[in-house]
């Protein structure tokens, strides 16, 4: 394999790892908010994730000392992990791994929209109507669920992670700003100190209600939530990122659903009615229907900057 081949292959590797993670993460989920109480879900995941950045924050709080971006911070940490990790923990009680992870297909459209109405970036219509497809989509899943063994209640479940989704372009966006100024893992402390003061009333529950009928199960779930989900996939994702274009690697997060579902139908038994498999085209549909406007507007911003050069 040649250096050039490498360099290539070794962020694309990287992206997917990721991915797959970030996959993997909806089942395991679904299964610790199965036997214990969401917060302390939460707490332990955050909590495992600041363990392993805890000899390493006195430089990491650094940048936050001497910054003046204290609110925007702040903001970010209560969007991601506070108010997202809480709406998709309770989401998940209610509703299958497999119908969450497909309404994560709708985050790089929400990132897109929410960059265009904030940042002035070009969203084509083509884009627009993709994202109101996909949420056609994921209204169309919503409604398509019945009560289950798995879902008791998907209608809310679904609505749930649709706030965190919300939260997560939230997050996504406020990063973009912020990254200017502060290193990932700066980022990455910020977040999980905030979270674990966010989710403390999950460590009382721990004391108080312990870890389940098999306590060793539960940590190794949670830890592995929290050093490789919500450490590992983060590193291996921004250096991919840092190596290929932005829309080739956001790109990539398309993905997530379709092993969320794999996850949750391998892990969990989980399956999708004829309806619901319906939606989840249109999810896709939507998605493919916006990357595909964004592919003719590169095209067409390429052949304008190439226009002055042919007829000079």
């Amino acid at each position: 394999m040649t250096q050039d081949n490498s360099h290539k292959i070794i962020p694309v590797l990287s992206i997917l790892c990721a991915v797959l993670l970030w996959g993997s993460s909806f089942a395991a989920m679904k299964h610790l908010v199965g036997t214990l109480n969401p917060w302390a879900v939460m707490w332990m995941r955050v909590g495992f994730a600041t363990i392993i950045l805890t000899p390493f924050m006195p430089k990491l709080a650094k940048p936050v000392r001497t910054g003046k971006d204290r609110v925007a911070l702040a903001i970010m940490a209560l969007f991601m992990p506070c108010l997202y990790f809480l709406f998709e923990s309770y989401a998940l009680t209610f509703t299958t791994a497999t119908q969450a992870g497909l309404i994560s297909a709708s985050l790089p459209l929400m990132v897109s929209a929410g960059a265009g109405f904030f940042f002035k970036e070009k969203t084509t219509p083509t884009g627009w109507a993709g994202l109101a497809l996909s949420m056609a989509g994921v209204a169309a899943l919503t409604m398509g669920g019945t009560p289950s063994g798995n879902a008791a209640n998907p209608a809310l479940g679904n609505m749930l992670e649709l706030f965190a989704m919300i939260c997560a372009a939230g997050y996504m966006l406020l990063v973009k700003r912020l990254s200017a100024h502060y290193g990932p893992w700066t980022l990455t402390a910020v977040q999980n100190g905030a979270g674990c003061i966010f989710f403390i009333p999950g460590l009382y529950l721990i004391i108080r209600d312990g870890l389940g009928i098999a306590p060793h199960e539960t940590l190794m779930m949670a830890g592995y939530l929290g050093v490789f989900v919500t450490l590992g996939a983060f590193v291996l994702y921004n250096l991919g990122i840092s190596r290929l274009p932005a829309g080739k690697a956001s790109a990539f997060i398309n993905l997530v659903p379709a092993i969320a579902a794999f996850f949750g139908w391998f892990l969990l038994g989980e399956t999708l009615n004829y309806t619901q498999l319906l939606a989840s085209g249109v999810i896709f549909a939507g998605v493919g229907l916006a990357q595909y406007g964004e592919k003719l507007n590169f095209k067409k911003r390429h052949l304008l900057k190439l226009a002055p050069d042919q007829n000079s």
